[in-house]
């Protein structure tokens, strides 16, 4: 069988897992010892015992002989020497000892019961007997061998116990027993080896010799041989006895984790282990995986550390980064299974105070750490010495830039972070750049110069919070053009597009054109891995990009460019990055394939929004195909001309929508305009990618593009076609910049500023050039294009006088060299100005000398970062500065706050040299100079320096204020001194500090302010301020108050903190306001307590009304001085005020909009979080046009929440705010998360329903869909398609999605899933249909299937059931359809037909069955059948059990409610009370109860059913039956009650009427009567006689007489009548005549009554009978005739 990849890959998986035929597990794992460095020693003492050796032992310990004991001891030792010398055979010997305990088992399993301490004895060892019976031996696998522990638990074969620890053990036992044998016992051991060999020749002499043996041998020896033998006996059987307790099934099991791995949580660049303890036979293989994939130890040498010590398995991971983040898993595996434990490790890192027990001693520590050996340090002092200077290089040299860093205190184990950066990106190492630090310099090398290189080098050094930066200029001049006036080398040659066809290259145009304009450039390719170059273009082009074409798909080329004029080609450029020619889907594709490519997992991913493509990873035994059948692509969408240029079009499209599932290809095609005339461009080569590049077109003509698709069933439709596209350049080239103003630097380098280009499109940057006045020769200033609108020109000529010219730079090529500047001389600029003269010409404000957002260079740290004192935290120091020269004031440089992101330094440039007192002359220009500040104050004061803050000029001038120059003066008994300068190059901050001043020594100053259009006038002259040490406790008074956000009831104040901090830190602020026209007494606080921030936002302020506020810092020594008054300010928005407003795009991407109407031309926004700038920051990113501004949020979280202010410069104080606040922040990130991840919305989740037929309907419906909205749907984690099976159906007008199934089968059950794709909003929903839910829908399914086949002859509407009606009757119903004339219905009950009297027309379409009075007898099962020629239905109802009980309480309901009210009844016995119902059934209970109490029936009390009637009989009733009578008849649930109430009028009434009937009733009784015996004829024959005799009742007796046709009748001897005993009264006539015919009477009588019995008396003749009888048949004779 063969093994899965992974599993033939990785070490840790079983070789023996799947394969039946291989060898055993224990001759298995002796292979992986082999292997395994651990085991290289091998199992000495159990290879020692070759197969001969163990049958040797075996016979010796059958021997009775101890002598031959102690020899086969001594030859198994010397086995062992041998083999132990020998060493590397070990191992191989090691093998066929297991070998031999496998073919050995069944008869001799010494080897599977060794113990450790018999181990350790040389003596011999009697083979124990197998634990396994037979049976249980056969039962075991084939091949296999069950290993048997020891005492230890630790198996013999040596795996678990390291073989060198074993042969130590048994060298020192051994040496033991030959310090204890004496002489004697050699000398026996020695006979005892001749004994043995002479024994397998002949078995007599053997036993000869072992008797001689015994002689020779001594008490001693043979005592303690005989004690040995016992302890080994011993020893044995306890083993024996041990392993007999083992559990054998226990000793074959899958891997369990005793010890887990443990989750951990550490600090960057510390050191963690991961532990676990695996259990299991066998021994599991254990394999650690990062993020499930497994760890390559040899891949990543000294990262990853993997060992495996006494059952304990640990992973190391060393000096953890933030890609060590991840999921650890440790797999154990064995033939039994595979169990994994998981555990995961995240690192952070350190961003504020740490206890310094987290770390070992000597292990590094997080950058942002600062530890000293004295604790925490609180600050560093990072300065540079041997600082690298402006430096100039040529192409092709190399070049090293570097500076010693100096770090007070100094701490060991602690290295600083040192980066690099150029233009403000970090540098990276490269081929071309290294960097080195080498614990005190840090260097950075250039081992192959270009001009990609030249630009603004910055060298930061950071040390826990504190970080310093040094920057200088590097130029890189050109090479040596090979062939003279040749220009010079193209530069920054990046791939813009790649895909299958093309590659789109770009570069930059190089600023020397060798004396000729340049023609065009030549672009060269080179496949990766070889050094053959081949020239893409045969004829120049002049544009800067160009697409390369013939290329190989999937390979990887470098591209090279070369400019040519008229004199010849130049140097190529420095080549570009590998660029591969590949789609940017398929490099996606290549990026996310799974890290397991063996699990056989199909992938489907989506390059268009249309277009499927499947990645296949098959398994090696297998091979997955699938055919699908082809459908022809439909048209391209969103056709269009994305670049043209005269010697190229390109064209780009969308694929189609109509695709199926294989690739496609493009043709593309081009007509005239006018005609209809198209033409198939690529005829040779279809086109694989969605873009391609069209040459050979005519320049100036125009044409129209369209595209085809094909795959293998055919072309499909074109595309629509594009707009008429003219071929020529769309992009110009630009314009020439204008009004090029030099200011002067240093002594070696200029400031050139102009106005740039106007409506430039993919402005690359401008080149500027300088030239010694008078000599005609330019030379270019840079070499690698600058943008903005100011550059400083470096390496110029001391004195010498200089002009100037720029250039700008796209890709459509160099513009018109600009106006030549004004003639400036190079040398310092040391309070000098721009003359004002030079502004007469400008129209419009020129830029500033400064542009923050790039192009500035310079040669060392300016001053004009902020210092630390204003920017930076309070505790922040000054790095020493070089010692100034006389008369010069020292400018201190301090260390910026690492809060402040890396930003190019600006350089500020100083006028021209004009006196600083003097103004400059009044123009009317657009452009002045600023107005004078003013509000000078000392901030601090030391021995000798001093710290001055002073308030911005109130205008500007029109242009951005660049700096600011201080002159001091001294004043000595009132006369002022002379002036001087205290800086000689501008600051730009309202702060500064002047150092170098004589302590004791009072100072007046005065301030001036710059722009580009010069120095403004001088400040007043401020009061005096003395220069000494501040001793006071308080702080200093805060500075540079700010308004802005000026609303008419708000703003916001800003502040810097006090310069001097007082004796202890200042821990807040007091914020003091007053109306501008108020005293100084009405101040009024807006704070109890201190404020930690630098800023406030004021509320509560009336419209209209002026503030002024001022501020005042507080520490533990008290309140200090207040600050100078900001204001004042009205409260009132003014007109067209906008705010900050939050935007979250399609995109989900949260963004900050703000947008000013009432900006300058040189107004800027400036962004701040809780007022301090963003500019740099990696968590947002700003983008500025025109007169709105955005500030993008990177990814927003906790770091983010804050106050957001965007400031608009150079206007008076437009400013917006937004807060955003947790609550905020979630509100945001839950629209993100929608609009990144729209969802369609849903009306109802995914349901399915059961049609008429029996079809399955799955469907769901969307709120709304869109015409292009589609559905893909899903079966078990598989896509389906409409087919025979199912059908599927969108309708987007109401968003309804169906799809049916004709029936469900067993196959149908899993979960079905609709995915909706409508643009970039998705969704899904899932229904899950397994278990019983699945065969509950497939059951009804079938239902509604069989249902229908039904329906379609005559079928029951409604099914047969029961109803009581009012009448308390059973009548069974049911209602049929689909009947005609010939359908016949038949009853049926109990299988047996029920014959009905009428038969049904059907009319209504209901069919009953009524029973009367039902009862138990009618129990049973019920059938109606219908049926016709068309087919017939039946209904079944099943009155037994349950449904029967259920149907007699209804009935019985019924009969209950059908109980008419109690009524009262006077009886001769008594009273009775009585209901009559419609009939009575036994299952009605009937409960009668008597005043609440049920009645207890006695014989004067009783109840009752006689027919309908259900009554209580109360005989001879009393005054104690009075009262409330309640009948309860109960159907079986319900009680039904009948109440009367017999007492009073109706007790009495009933009473007297009992009373009437029991007397009348006595009398009836008693009264005379004829009880019977009297006929009511008597005929007899005439001289007969006639007895007659009946029974009379009477009390008292009644008086008897006779009447003979209603005459009396007195007896005589003819008829005698007689009454005896007064009950019996005879009649007798002894012979009757005709005369005795008559009428006779028996009245009786007594005084209760009398009653009369009639009976007549005939006598007949015979002879008269005999002649009537004669003549009756003549009578009818005669009639008859």
């Amino acid at each position: 069988m063969a093994l899965p990849f992974y599993q033939r890959s990785h070490q840790h998986y079983d070789l023996s897992y799947r394969n039946k035929d291989l060898r055993t597990t224990m001759s298995h794992y002796q292979q992986e010892k082999k292997r395994s460095a651990i085991y290289t020693h091998g199992s000495t003492a159990y290879s020692s015992r070759s197969s001969a050796a163990h049958r040797q032992e075996s016979e010796a310990f059958s021997q009775a002989s101890a002598a031959s004991y102690q020899q086969q001891a001594a030859q198994a030792y010397s086995l062992g020497a041998s083999q132990y010398s020998r060493g590397s055979e070990v191992s191989r010997k090691t093998a066929s000892a297991y070998d031999y305990g496998s073919s050995h088992r069944r008869t001799d399993s010494s080897l599977l019961l060794e113990d450790y301490s018999s181990k350790l004895s040389p003596q011999i060892k009697r083979a124990k007997r197998s634990l396994l019976s037979g049976e249980e031996t056969e039962n075991l696998p084939g091949n296999y061998m069950v290993p048997i522990y020891s005492g230890r638990q630790v198996h013999i074969s040596g795996v678990r116990d390291t073989e060198e620890e074993r042969i130590k053990e048994a060298a020192a036992y051994i040496a033991q027993r030959t310090l204890l044998a004496s002489e004697e016992a050699i000398a026996a051991s020695k006979q005892a080896t001749a004994s043995k060999q002479s024994k397998v020749s002949k078995q007599a002499t053997s036993s000869l010799q072992r008797e001689e043996t015994l002689e020779k041998k001594s008490r001693s020896v043979v005592i303690r041989e005989k004690a040995e033998e016992l302890s080994l006996r011993k020893t044995l059987e306890e083993t024996q006895a041990y392993h007999g307790k083992l559990n054998e099934d226990h000793l074959l099991h899958a891997p369990e984790f005793i010890i887990k791995p443990r989750s951990h949580t550490v600090w960057e660049n510390e050191n963690v282990k991961l532990h676990c303890s695996v259990a299991g036979w066998p021994e599991p293989r254990l394999t650690w995986y990062k993020n499930q994939v497994p760890i390559n130890v040899h891949a990543n040498p000294g990262k990853y550390i993997i060992e495996s010590r006494y059952g304990m398995h640990t992973l190391e991971i060393s000096k953890c980064d933030f890609e060590d983040t991840a999921q650890y898993r440790a797999s154990a595996m064995n033939v039994q299974g595979e169990l994994s434990a998981y555990a995961s490790v995240v690192v952070k890192r350190y961003k504020g105070e740490l206890d310094e027990t987290h770390f070992r001693a000597g292990a590094s520590m997080p950058l942002s750490f600062a530890v000293t050996p004295y604790g925490y340090a609180s600050k560093f002092e990072i300065h540079f010495d041997d600082k690298f200077d402006v430096s100039f290089g040529r192409e092709g040299e190399t070049m090293s830039l570097g500076c010693r860093v100096v770090i007070t205190p100094e701490i060991k184990h602690f290295q600083p972070e040192v980066q690099w950066y150029r233009n403000g990106a970090p540098v990276s190492p490269s081929k071309w750049v290294e960097t080195h630090w080498s614990g005190d310099r840090a260097t950075l090398t250039f081992s192959h110069l270009n001009k990609e290189d030249e630009g603004l080098y910055t060298i930061r050094v950071r040390m826990g919070e504190y970080y310093e930066q040094y920057s200088a200029y590097v130029f890189v001049r050109d090479a040596d053009a090979e062939i003279e006036g040749a220009p010079a080398a193209p530069l920054d040659v990046v791939s813009l597009d790649a895909n299958k066809d093309y590659i789109i290259i770009s570069w930059k145009q190089p600023a020397v054109d060798g004396g000729s304009p340049i023609l065009g450039y030549f672009i060269d390719k080179c496949e990766v891995g070889t050094d053959s170059w081949s020239q893409c273009n045969d004829t120049p082009v002049k544009f800067a990009r160009f697409p390369v074409t013939g290329l190989i798909e999937g390979r990887s080329y470098i591209f090279r460019v070369r400019a040519v004029n008229k004199t010849g080609i130049g140097l190529p450029s420095r080549v570009s990055e590998p660029v591969a020619a590949l789609d940017p889907a398929e490099k996606a594709r290549l990026k996310s394939r799974p890290s397991a490519p063996w699990t056989g997992q199909i992938i489907v991913t989506e390059e268009e929004p249309t277009g499927l493509s499947v990645m296949c990873h098959l398994k090696p035994a297998g091979i997955v195909s699938q055919l699908i059948e082809g459908v022809i692509p439909g048209p391209p969408t969103d056709l269009s001309v994305t670049e043209a240029t005269r010697s190229y079009v390109v064209l780009s499209w969308k694929p189609p929508g109509q695709r199926g599932h294989e690739g496609i290809m493009y043709f593309v095609e081009k007509c005239d305009v006018g005609t209809e005339n198209w033409q198939r461009v690529n005829t040779e080569l279809p086109v694989k990618s969605p873009r391609f590049a069209l040459f050979d077109l005519v320049e100036g003509k125009s044409y129209r593009f369209r595209v085809r698709c094909s795959n293998s069933a055919g072309v499909g439709e074109p595309s629509e076609a594009t707009e008429v596209t003219v071929v020529g350049d769309k992009l110009d080239i630009p314009k020439a910049p204008g009004k090029i103003i030099p200011s002067r630097n240093t002594d070696t380098s200029v400031v050139v500023s102009w106005e740039e280009s106007k409506d430039a499109k993919e402005l690359v940057g401008y080149y500027i050039e300088s030239s010694v006045v008078g000599s005609g020769k330019w030379e270019p200033c840079n070499n690698n294009p600058v943008k903005g609108s100011r550059f400083t020109c470096h390496g110029l000529a001391t004195g010498q006088s200089y002009i100037f010219r720029v250039r700008a730079v796209n890709a459509a090529g160099l513009s018109d060299y600009s106006q030549d500047s004004e003639a400036i001389e190079v040398k310092a600029a040391i309070g000098g100005g721009v003359s004002p003269d030079v502004w007469l010409q400008l129209s419009d404000a020129p830029a500033g000398l400064t542009d923050p957002r790039g192009g500035v260079n310079g040669a060392s740290p300016p001053t004009s970062q902020k210092d630390a004192l204003l920017s930076s935290k309070p505790n922040t120091p000054s790095p020493p500065s070089s010692p100034p020269s006389p008369g010069q004031a020292e400018v201190s440089k301090v260390s910026e706050s690492v809060q402040e992101e890396l930003s190019p330094p600006s350089q500020k440039a100083a006028p021209k040299e004009q006196s600083k007192s003097e103004s400059p002359k009044k123009k009317k220009d657009p452009v002045a100079a600023p107005s004078p500040p003013y509000d000078i104050i000392c901030l601090e004061s030391f021995r000798d320096s001093m710290v001055l803050g002073w308030k911005q000029p109130d205008t500007t001038g029109g242009a951005e204020i660049t700096g600011y120059y201080v002159n001091y003066r001294e004043v000595t008994g009132g006369v002022p001194g002379k002036w001087r300068e205290a800086n000689i190059k501008a600051v730009s901050d309202a702060a500064y500090k002047i150092s170098n001043l004589k302590e004791n020594t009072v100072y007046q100053f005065q301030v001036s302010a710059m722009n580009i259009a010069g120095l403004g006038a001088p400040s007043a002259v401020s009061e005096c301020f003395k220069c000494e040490e501040w001793t006071i406790a308080v702080p200093g008074p805060p500075h540079s108050l700010k308004l802005s956000e000026v609303r008419k009831n708000s703003l916001v104040l800003q502040w810097k903190p006090p310069v001097y901090s007082g004796r202890t830190p200042v821990t807040g602020y007091f914020v003091d306001l007053k109306e501008a026209s108020a005293k100084d007494d009405q101040w009024r606080g807006l704070n109890e307590a201190a404020l930690g921030n630098t800023y406030l936002r004021v509320k509560g302020l009336t419209e209209g009304v002026s503030y002024v506020f001022r501020v005042r810092a507080i520490n533990q020594a008290g309140v200090g001085k207040p600050s100078e008054l900001a204001g004042p300010v009205v409260a009132e928005t003014r007109p067209g005020t906008k705010e900050v407003v939050v935007n979250v795009d399609d995109d989900g991407v949260i963004s900050l909009n703000y947008e000013c109407d009432q900006m300058t031309p040189k107004s800027e926004f400036v962004w701040s979080k809780d007022y301090v700038p963003t500019e740099d920051s990696p968590r947002v990113e700003v983008e500025s046009k025109g007169n709105k501004t955005k500030m993008t949020f990177q990814d927003l979280g906790t770091d983010d929440l804050g106050t957001y202010s965007c400031d608009v410069t150079d206007t008076d104080g437009i400013a917006s705010s937004y807060l955003i606040d947790e609550e905020e922040m979630k509100r945001l990130l839950a629209l993100s998360q929608e609009h990144k991840f729209p969802t369609v919305p849903t009306k109802s989740e995914l349901a399915v329903e059961i049609l008429e037929k029996g079809q399955v309907r799955f469907w769901m419906q969307a709120e709304k869909l869109s015409g292009n909205a589609k559905v893909n749907y899903i079966f078990n984690e598989k896509e389906i398609f409409e087919g025979p099976k199912y059908k599927m159906h969108i309708d987007r007008n109401t968003g309804v999605i169906e799809m049916f199934m004709e029936k469900l089968q067993d196959e149908d059950e899993g979960t079905y899933t609709f995915q909706i794709q409508d643009g970039k909003a998705t969704g899904h929903s899932t229904l899950v249909l397994i278990g019983d839910v699945y065969k509950k829908l497939q059951k009804e399914a079938e239902f509604q299937r069989q249902e229908w086949i039904r329906k379609q002859g005559p079928h029951f509407a409604e099914y047969l059931s029961w109803e009581v009606t009012g009448e308390c009757n059973v009548l069974l119903k049911c209602k049929v359809a689909n009947i005609k004339k010939e359908t016949h219905i038949v009853w049926y009950k109990d299988e047996r037909e029920i014959s009905v009297d009428e038969k049904h027309d059907f009319k209504d379409g209901i069919c009953t069955l009524l029973i009367t009075e039902f009862s138990k007898k009618d129990a049973g099962f019920y059938e109606v059948i219908l049926k016709d020629d068309r087919g017939k239905d039946k209904s079944r109802l099943k009155l037994v059990d349950e449904a029967f009980q259920e149907l007699m309480t209804e009935v019985c309901r019924k009969i209950a409610l059908s109980a008419t009210d109690l009524k009262i009844q006077s009886t001769a016995e008594g009273i009775r009370l009585y209901s009559f119902v419609t009939y009575y059934l036994d299952d009605l209970k009937v409960n009668w109860s008597h005043n609440g109490t049920g009645i207890k029936y006695t014989d004067r009390v009783k109840s009752g059913v006689t027919g309908e009637q259900i009554w209580l009989q109360i005989n001879e009733p009393t005054p104690n039956d009075k009262g409330k009578y309640v009948m309860e008849l109960f159907d079986g649930k319900t009680g039904h009650q009948k109440t009367v109430d017999l007492s009073g009028q109706a007790f009495d009434e009933a009473f007297a009427e009992f009373q009437r009937l029991k007397q009348a009733a006595i009398a009836e009784k008693n009264r005379a009567r004829v009880l019977g015996g009297l006929p009511d004829v008597v005929t007899i024959q005439e001289g007969k006689a006639l007895n007659l005799t009946c029974n009379v009742w009477g009390d008292p007796t009644p008086e008897v007489s006779w009447l003979k046709n209603e005459k009396p009748l007195a007896s005589d001897d003819h008829c005698s009548l007689k009454f005896e005993a007064g009950k019996t009264a005879f009649f007798t006539i002894s012979g009757v005549s005709t005369a005795d015919s008559g009428k006779y009477g028996l009245v009786v009588k007594n005084k209760y009554g009398s009653e009369t019995s009639d009976f007549t008396v005939s006598v007949f003749i015979p002879e008269e009978e005999a002649r009537k009888g004669a003549s009756e048949p003549q009578k009818g004779n005669h009639k008859s005739k």
